[in-house]
């Protein structure tokens, strides 16, 4: 049976566990979950067999799914019936420079929140990092999506330093923040799109010679205020996708 060929039910507002599970199998078969979850759902929420959640990925959409075998270590689930089909999501990237761990992890958790399809972290003259462990940032965006709502998880890059990511920019149009605040405010995104946020103090000439000469480049103001680069980043998602479905 293909999983996606099972009852679609009515939407309505669940507060139950989400879970993320990039492979469902087909419906009526039993699947195990990572070690990691089955601590979530047995230590932390206490789940036991026969309790329900919702289990999702981008291609499967949203299952109710049951609990069959649980223990401290190991959880087995079997999905059961649909409640929200597969859904295109907004083709949205978002390009900033890497900030100290902390605000990183802000700016992937509220990203993911407000709707990003990629995450592309790059490397300045003046960023504040040059690393990230991408399998955290990759869970915080998981756990993001399982709170939120969303089907889909964003794809977390590996960073690029600026010079590179702009040499091999696709035809996909860019909106840069200007720290300047002369552009004209950011407006909703009206198809694929990518915004970019600098770090704090801004690009280098040299960095903004690179950028100018991409093609389908907009510089944008994100308002009368400075902003920090974390708030930079949020508030422009939230200008340029808050309209978006």
């Amino acid at each position: 049976m293909n999983p996606l060929m099972g009852a679609i039910q009515p939407a309505m507002a669940d507060t139950s566990i989400r879970l993320y599970v990039p492979d469902l199998p087909t419906p009526g078969e039993a699947f195990a979950v990572s070690d990691g979850q089955a601590h979530y759902l047995a230590n932390v929420m206490r789940l036991a067999e026969g309790d329900s959640l919702r289990v999702f990925n981008g291609m499967a959409g949203e299952w109710r799914a049951a609990v069959r075998k649980i223990s401290r270590k190991a959880a087995v689930l079997e999905a059961l019936t649909q409640t929200r089909p597969p859904a295109p999501e907004p083709d949205a990237w978002l390009c900033f420079a890497l900030l100290k761990r902390q605000k990183t992890d802000m700016v992937v958790e509220k990203a993911t929140e407000l709707g990003v399809s990629v995450i592309q972290p790059i490397i300045t003259a003046r960023t504040n990092a040059d690393h990230v462990n991408l399998g955290r940032l990759h869970a915080i965006a998981t756990e993001a999506a399982e709170q939120c709502e969303r089907l889909h998880v964003p794809e977390i890059r590996a960073p690029l330093p600026v010079m590179k990511l702009m040499a091999d920019w696709p035809a996909r149009p860019l909106f840069v923040a200007d720290e300047r605040r002369t552009a004209a405010l950011l407006g909703p995104a009206t198809g694929p799109t990518a915004l970019m946020i600098g770090p704090e103090g801004g690009f280098t000439d040299q960095e903004l010679e690179a950028i100018a000469r991409t093609p389908i480049i907009t510089r944008v103001s994100l308002g009368r205020r400075i902003l920090r680069a974390e708030t930079a980043a949020i508030a422009g998602l939230a200008l340029h996708l808050a309209a978006l479905p």
